[in-house]
């Protein structure tokens, strides 16, 4: 054989041995990546929410999200952080939120109210002249005076102990109105220390944890040899229900938000033309069980638990939007009842999921206790919708804001199950009572959530395809 012959030879070995670990640095990505089996904390398995969300929900609820009535979201992005002084910035201009000229927005939306209670209210001409007279005096001028004292009460309840947020203040001239649409959750570059502190702040001082635990993968945890985070989880599973599920929440939430970065990563700009797609080097990162340490897949299961809660909520709250004195308004008379139907044909798919979470589960123990737990609870959640204002990047602090509002919007449904029974089905509710911010809130929050587990899926297909493309 010449010597030619053999370095070829030599030279097809190294690169068939290259591949062969390539692959191999592939098998345990796909095999560990596929987060099955039943959830903790409930009787639901990963397939059945994988399916039911592909086949049922992630359709309809993406549909959902493009209507005029969920697109536009009133946000307050100039809040001062209330803990510390943001010094956090943006490393790419996508970064930056472009707010909705008041010519685009619906007149129906723009003109003050949450919610249109009567065919009178809807009349074009009369949102017209609200626009030019006080706020005040239009409701006055247009309503009953069961309607007036229903809109009194509704102010007293915004204002009550019952709310799981901190509500941006729609009237502030700070307060603007975002196309969702035009500003998609995606990477932006924000990251260090900034965003490092922020979620910090949140689990370490929030989620009931003592400082002498310490989260696995934290960089400030000493070094504990082979324990890989195990005495966290035996310190997690040692908690009463209430405040394993409010860790789950907010993991399941952090993995989403992570989970949207990797999907639309900005892989490639040529001649100021951005390319976004899936990163797989970022989902590893993130995710891969070998990477992080058998930490990714908690994560998910995580995003999966949040899905359920904020599923359960849906399923609880269409009482309330089933009754024909809700009316999604935009001041589209045709668009408005396409979105109704459409939202009411979502509520009917939650209510047909068989294996929900059982929210009567928790604040079950003695009645003082149990308040007193639930209130601790409450006031610890709208404590990290106020770290939502810390967000150093705008974009991120917008989707944060909507998708923190989102989930206590549905924390606020779970635990008004006796007020949203009481429902009168012809006139304005006293008792329970959701704002338009609430409502796209929480509509979009759940389909974030929705696209998460169907990027899941992708990732999973494109980890398997590298794996066939390496063989």
């Amino acid at each position: 054989m010449s010597p030619g012959v053999r370095r070829a030879g030599a030279g097809q070995g190294a690169a068939a041995a290259v591949q062969l670990l390539v692959t191999l640095s592939f098998l345990p990505s796909v095999v560990e990546a596929q987060v099955t089996g039943v959830l903790d904390d409930c009787l639901c398995d990963i397939d059945s929410i994988d399916n039911f969300n592909t086949f049922k929900i992630f359709p309809k609820i993406k549909k959902l999200q493009e209507r005029d009535y969920f697109r536009y979201y009133k946000v307050n992005l100039k809040r001062p952080c209330p803990f510390w002084a943001e010094d956090g910035h943006c490393s790419i201009k996508d970064c930056h939120v472009e707010p909705c000229p008041e010519s685009k927005i619906p007149v129906g939306i723009k003109a003050g109210n949450s919610n249109k209670y009567s065919k009178v209210a809807n009349n074009t001409k009369e949102l017209e002249d609200c626009e030019q007279a006080s706020k005040l005096g239009a409701i006055n001028s247009t309503l009953s005076n069961q309607s007036k004292e229903a809109f009194i009460d509704w102010a007293r309840y915004d204002d009550s102990q019952d709310h799981f947020c901190e509500l941006d203040d729609e009237r502030s001239p700070a307060a603007q109105y975002v196309d969702l649409l035009l500003n998609p959750e995606r990477y932006t570059g924000y990251k260090g220390s900034s965003a490092w502190r922020v979620w910090n702040s949140i689990y370490e001082e929030n989620c009931f944890k003592p400082r002498s635990v310490y989260r696995p993968l934290n960089p400030l945890a000493p070094s504990r040899g082979e324990d890989d985070g195990e005495s966290f989880y035996t310190w997690l599973e040692g908690l009463c229900l209430e405040k394993r599920v409010f860790y789950k929440l907010i993991s399941g939430l952090h993995a989403s938000i992570n989970l949207h970065l990797c999907a639309n990563y900005l892989l490639d700009e040529t001649w100021g033309k951005p390319s976004w797609g899936p990163n797989m080097k970022e989902f590893k990162r993130r995710f891969d069980p070998v990477e992080t340490k058998g930490e990714g897949p908690r994560r998910l299961k995580n995003l999966y638990f949040l899905y359920l809660i904020e599923l359960r909520a849906l399923s609880k709250v269409a009482p309330y939007f089933e009754r024909s004195v809700v009316d999604l308004y935009t001041g589209n008379v045709q668009e408005d009842a396409d979105t109704k139907t459409l939202l009411l044909n979502i509520f009917q798919d939650t209510k047909s999921f068989p294996m929900h979470f059982d929210e009567k589960s928790m604040f079950a123990g003695d009645k003082k206790g149990a308040k007193s737990l639930k209130e601790e609870f409450r006031l610890h959640f709208k404590n990290i919708s106020r770290i939502m204002d810390c967000v150093g990047c705008d974009k991120c602090r917008l989707w944060g804001k909507l998708q923190t509002q989102g989930l206590g919007t549905a924390l606020k449904i779970l635990f008004s199950e006796k007020e949203i029974q009481k429902l009168p089905e012809n006139s304005p509710s006293k008792g329970f009572q959701l704002t338009r911010q609430e409502i796209v809130a929480l509509l979009n929050a759940f389909g974030r959530l929705s696209t998460s587990i169907r990027e899941l899926q992708n990732f999973k297909v494109l980890l398997q395809h590298s794996r066939c493309h390496c063989i």
